[in-house]
């Protein structure tokens, strides 16, 4: 087909999956663990300047496959754009990590069917976060070639991925990514603690503030003691200055009325 046709037969493809292909909707506690994974590794990529394309409940398109639409899926190496729907022709690659989050009912189809065909797909990594019992189970192909998973054997309590250069570990009601023994946070998180950081340079702003406002005051202080200590030995010269002249005026006064006993009284 030529590139035109192959569009108009992209387009045509739908980019919903009708409520008998989904699991029944499980609440929150389905809902928040794949989008704070989303949120996280979004973030993550973000900051590492990586071309990663990350999306929840995506309709995919393997050829020859019933369309599926994991939890959360990734692919690397793919621009981050808008789209309905991952067509694996199309898009000339498939998926290199789906997560699945399940909570309540049957595992079997997140447990062992998906096991089974995600492997044959060649998806390389697969993680099952059961939140209900809160643990992780992870898979991966052994090869390239390989249409079966072998278990992700935990590290220090943490599942390695190799497609994502991260580990990954259930804590509680979310999944928790770590490089390098580092915790990667989640953008609420990273909100808080920018919002802390703020808060406490307001803090040490505000403190500096009052610190060079009484600075300045102990500043305006000292000139003011200044001047009237300038003031009051101006003060104290003009007045010395006004006594040396009365006492010279004085002692002339004195020496004028000296001169006059001493002198001969005059003959009659």
């Amino acid at each position: 087909m030529s590139p035109e046709e192959q569009a108009r037969v992209y387009a045509a493809i739908p980019g919903v999956v009708t409520d008998a292909e989904m699991s029944p909707p499980e609440g929150d506690r389905h809902f928040l663990p794949k989008v704070r994974a989303l949120d996280t590794l979004k973030g993550h990529f973000g900051r590492e300047r990586r071309r990663v394309y990350l999306a929840c409940e995506l309709p995919v398109y393997y050829p020859d496959e019933r369309r599926f639409a994991p939890d959360l899926l990734v692919v690397l190496d793919a621009e981050s754009h808008v789209r309905d729907k991952w067509m694996v022709s199309a898009e000339g690659k498939g998926l290199d990590v789906v997560f699945e989050v399940h909570v309540g009912g049957p595992r079997k189809k997140d447990a062992v069917s998906n096991v089974a065909r995600y492997a044959r797909l060649r998806i390389p990594e697969y993680f099952i976060y059961d939140g209900g019992r809160q643990t992780l189970w992870g898979y991966r192909l052994a090869s390239s070639k390989a249409g079966k998973y072998v278990p992700i054997k935990p590290v220090d309590g943490r599942l390695p991925s190799k497609r994502l250069g991260l580990e990954i570990q259930a804590e509680g009601d979310r999944l928790r990514f770590y490089e390098n023994n580092v915790q990667i946070p989640e953008s609420a998180e990273l909100i808080d603690q920018l919002h802390k950081l703020t808060e406490g340079l307001q803090r040490r702003a505000k403190k500096r503030v009052r610190s060079l406002k009484k600075e300045a005051r102990l500043r305006e202080d000292a000139q003011q003691r200044l001047a009237e200590e300038t003031r009051q030995r101006q003060e104290e010269s003009r007045r010395r200055e006004v006594a040396e002249r009365q006492l010279k005026q004085l002692k002339a006064e004195v020496a004028r009325l000296k001169a006059r006993e001493s002198s001969p009284a005059p003959r009659r």
